[in-house]
């Protein structure tokens, strides 16, 4: 790993000169086509670009890292969540991405060319690896511990980042094969000395990683594994994805935590065998099951496939589906690139796949539920739009949220005053409903509290004090240093005197 300093020393950030306790790194991708971080690093490193700043970039071009915060900096990386905010305890670091990739809408894309814009994911991918592993060794951190390595995507979920996609969008809109869950292992791996940092090696995804997820974010950490299986089967990923959710209650059943099998599979399967089958032939996992036989339900004890990994799971169930035969006949002719998701199940449960009968109907009402045909091959990639809520365009971390519903966007704008809705390109299409501020008085306990010419730790003091006393707040503002920011009433005609609202008690 190269590693390069270019500390961005006129960012407001950096002179804001914030230290942070490390407990964390947050890896996130920039957003927009450009492999080169010598562009940010150039715009980054000026008085006036106070929107974000992070403590490293990774170069697409050739993989060099460049330190741009001191590591033990609070960075502007990934706002806050309902939370908190990462900032206060993450190292964040971009990843640059392809030039030839396009954004259509959110976090979707077009790609002119797949092999070159691959070619740069596979090699920012393994520099984070190893600047991961470097960060993890200097500050003693355990990279597969709870919460200490996420992306920008898991920090929203999580409740301590604004609400992006990244870097996952641009691993599954490359069909990489990436994962956070891989991405995590290879770190350790790396710090190991041992071990691919290839999210598709050997170790794969752990159906025990999907434990503490919920619905939603297990579907998103599968399924694009389900939409790469359909490249390569032709078997729907919409219907493969509905089978694991049934089978395995989300990949939380006994039989997936502790064996990666997701589907039920037993180790023997209407007495066939069939070629490119996934299991190794002699692990297995023996657990008391539920049958349906002649009308009712009965308990058997019986033997079930275990697999190294979830993916391998998906892959002989793909090859069961493909090649079992009934006699000479394949079970489920038909099933491969079958586009309907309703005659494909179909296909499985005449084949005598499931002894359920109401097996096609819960499978269908799965896929229509989570709107699973997103992840078949023919609608990956489609466009989505969505609409973002922020003061300015250029103003990303004040981000409030993104929404694929107008109707929802307008709303959030309506109920935080200076706020806008603003579409893809950037152009404000919508003003929030401006309602006037109301001055409020404050009580200040302290004889210090600095007045600031402007709202922020960056911002000069005026070598005057509040002291100790009752004061009018007539405007507020976000800015480094505090949660909140307050303009005083005796300042207020030039705005040039500022104190932090985390000091102060409002007076009702």
């Amino acid at each position: 790993m190269k590693l390069v300093q270019s500390i961005l020393t006129k960012n407001p950030c950096y002179t804001a000169g914030r230290k942070i306790t490390v407990r964390g790194l947050m890896l996130h991708s920039v957003g927009c086509p450009q492999p080169k971080a010598s562009v940010f690093i150039s715009s980054w490193n000026s008085p006036s670009y106070n929107n974000a700043c992070v403590h490293g970039f990774i170069d697409g071009s050739d993989g060099t890292v460049y330190q741009t915060l001191p590591w033990n900096h609070r960075g502007w990386h990934c706002g806050s969540g309902s939370k908190g905010s990462g900032n206060n305890s993450h190292i964040g670091v971009e990843m640059c991405e392809p030039a030839c990739i396009r954004y259509t809408g959110g976090s979707s894309f077009t790609c002119s060319d797949k092999a070159a814009a691959k070619a740069v994911a596979k090699r920012t991918y393994e520099a984070a690896v190893e600047l991961f592993a470097m960060l993890c060794k200097q500050y003693s951190l355990n990279p597969t511990a709870d919460g200490v390595i996420i992306s920008h995507r898991e920090g929203h979920s999580r409740g301590i980042a604004s609400n992006h996609g990244d870097p996952e969008h641009l691993w599954n809109g490359l069909g990489m094969g990436y994962t956070m869950d891989g991405f995590r292992r290879a770190v350790k791996a790396k710090m190991n000395g041992s071990g691919s940092s290839d999210d598709t090696g050997a170790y794969g995804l752990q159906a025990s990683s999907l434990k503490n997820l919920s619905e939603a974010d297990v579907i998103a950490r599968v399924g694009p594994l389900f939409t790469k299986d359909q490249k390569e089967s032709g078997i729907l990923a919409s219907v493969s994805l509905a089978q694991f959710i049934l089978e395995s209650g989300y990949g939380k059943s006994e039989l997936a935590q502790n064996a990666n099998n997701c589907f039920g599979m037993k180790k023997s399967l209407s007495g066939n065998t069939w070629g490119d089958s996934a299991w190794d032939g002699k692990s297995i996992y023996t657990k008391k099951t539920q049958e349906y036989k002649n009308g009712v339900y009965v308990t058997v004890t019986a033997d079930f496939r275990k697999y190294p990994s979830v993916e391998k799971s998906i892959a002989d169930h793909s090859a069961y589906l493909l090649g079992a035969k009934n006699g000479s006949k394949l079970r489920y002719d038909g099933l491969k690139g079958c586009t309907d998701y309703k005659k494909a199940v179909h296909i499985i449960k005449d084949g005598g796949y499931a002894t359920s009968p109401a097996y096609v109907e819960n499978l269908c009402s799965i896929i229509e539920r989570w709107k699973l045909t997103q992840y078949d091959v023919a609608n990956v990639g489609e466009t989505e739009v969505w609409y973002r809520v922020r003061k300015t365009w250029a103003d990303a971390v004040s981000q409030k949220g993104a929404f694929r519903s107008l109707a929802n966007a307008k709303k959030c704008a309506d109920e935080n005053a200076g706020y806008s809705v603003f579409d893809e390109s950037g152009k404000n299409i919508y003003t929030g409903k401006q309602t006037a501020f109301q001055p409020y008085l404050v009580k200040v306990a302290a004889f210090d509290l600095n007045i600031r010419k402007g709202p922020g730790t960056d911002k000069a003091k005026t070598g005057k004090y509040t002291g100790k006393g009752i004061f009018t707040i007539v405007e507020e503002a976000d800015g480094p240093g505090a949660s909140r920011w307050g303009l005083l009433k005796a300042y207020q005609e030039n705005r040039d005197g500022w104190i932090s609202l985390d000091y102060v008690s409002k007076i009702s």
